[in-house]
């Protein structure tokens, strides 16, 4: 199998970005990774040199070491138990101490839940009212009386029975009133003479 030209100039250009990420990526793993931590090395112990008469001492090359003292100095931790707390308000070590006057609250912190006030449902609402006039009447020979009704502009004429507006039953006409039902929402209204 042969490899062309271009295909080596390809495999180059791969080979340096690959090791060119594999680089940052090493980088970017020991930036980020947390180092061990060593174990804490004892403290070394000072112990004083025994002093032989037989030899005398040699000058030592070395730096003398720091002298830890683990013992408690009881000096400054008897003058922190002698101080007396000279606070101006209460002494929040002590149970006896007296309490402070707290002032009382200007308003309350929470506001007074007022009970919700039961309303019994009414129904449904009342039908809206016939938009009919009735301003009059006129009787035939035969004694059948008609009704003259008044919607907008317009007017009819209706006896009871007819349906005015294609809504209004009229069922029945007095001198001074007419019953009318408006047929959308079977309701019955008492409509009175409208006077001059």
């Amino acid at each position: 199998m042969k490899i062309g030209t271009e295909d080596k100039k390809k495999l180059t250009i791969l080979a340096v970005a690959g090791t060119g990420a594999l680089g940052c990526a090493f980088y970017i793993y020991n930036a980020l990774s947390v180092p061990d931590v060593p174990a804490p090395a004892a403290a070394p112990v000072a112990t004083a040199p025994v002093a032989s008469r037989s030899k005398p001492q040699a000058a030592s090359s070395q730096a003398p070491l720091t002298q830890l003292d683990p013992t408690l100095k009881m000096g400054p931790m008897l003058v922190t138990e002698a101080l007396v707390y000279s606070g101006g308000g209460r002494n929040i070590f002590s149970a006896t101490s007296v309490p402070v006057a707290i002032p009382q609250a200007i308003a309350p912190a929470r506001p007074k839940v007022v009970a919700p006030v039961y309303v019994a449902p009414t129904g449904p609402p009342p039908p809206p009212p016939i938009d009919l006039k009735f301003f009059g009447t006129a009787t035939s020979k035969n004694g059948a009386r008609q009704a003259f009704l008044l919607h907008g502009e317009d007017v009819f004429v209706a006896s009871p029975g007819d349906v005015v507006q294609r809504r209004y039953r009229v069922i029945s006409i007095a001198a001074n009133s007419i019953v009318v039902e408006d047929m959308t929402n079977n309701n019955r209204q008492t409509l009175p003479l409208l006077a001059n």
